[in-house]
């Protein structure tokens, strides 16, 4: 893994307004349904279930949103079905994008996403188009501390599984595949660490500067204009947000 952390773009990502906090909430009641409908209605026997019921604990949501989405879930089997679509594209400059959506109605969704990226100097694009850009990984964040010892750390991560580990602002962030993240996050769990933070996600290989304040504005509108979007889960990118602007 490169020495320079991104970790920066998933606190900036995840760094939700409070006045967002209900949209935020109702995107993840959809993800937990749609999960529990898929594949059973107990995590421990369905792990995008868990992903969906740890990412929504991870935004502090209530227990009794997170219930009522898996009871949404029981009582749905003729209810409404939701897609699981990614749309790929870029961003002023050629900042390759990532968006997973939730939808009922692609026909809405797909020209809501493609005005978005157009609106702001970018394309959608074609299938391919840019994942190839990212890898699909699980990354894990413990904070340093006088009770986390990093030798032990370093060994107990890769002994359940990870793949690297790097000391960054403060916190250990554990890498790992995306088949491995859950085991992996289980394990150190266990093991009694404390998880700060993690993510099962899109992580490019290589990121780009924004320079022009033009640019810098647009890619920052396309993110909020994305993110706001009702059927919109989660929006990837390789820009490297500068700091000042997290």
């Amino acid at each position: 893994m490169s020495g320079h952390s991104k970790w920066s773009n998933i606190k900036h990502k995840k760094g939700k307004e409070d006045a967002k906090r209900a949209k935020v909430f109702a995107k993840l009641s959809r993800y937990i349904t749609v999960a529990a409908r898929a594949n059973g209605l107990d995590p421990e026997f369905n792990p995008e279930l868990k992903v969906a019921i740890d990412k929504a604990k991870s935004e502090n949501m209530p227990n009794d949103n997170i219930d009522r989405a898996l009871k949404k879930a029981a009582g749905e089997a003729g209810g409404q079905d939701y897609e699981e679509i990614v749309y790929e594209g870029y961003g002023p400059s050629g900042v390759a994008i990532i968006i997973e959506a939730l939808t009922d109605n692609r026909n809405r969704t797909a020209p809501d996403v493609r005005h978005a990226l157009e609106k702001f100097g970018g394309n959608l694009g074609t299938t391919g188009s840019v994942t190839f850009m990212f890898d699909r990984l699980g990354k894990i964040l413990i904070e340093e501390s006088d009770s986390v010892d990093e030798d032990t750390l370093m060994m107990d991560a890769i002994d359940c599984g990870a793949e690297d580990i790097e000391n960054i602002d403060e916190a250990y962030e554990i890498t790992t595949s995306s088949q491995n993240y859950l085991k992996v996050k289980s394990a150190l769990e266990e093991k009694g660490y404390e998880i700060a933070a993690s993510e099962l996600g899109y992580f490019p290989q290589n990121y780009i500067e924004l320079t022009d304040e033009t640019d810098l504005k647009n890619m920052e509108r396309m993110i909020d204009m994305l993110e706001d979007n009702d059927d919109v889960q989660e929006v990837y990118h390789n820009w490297s947000i500068p700091e000042e602007r997290e």
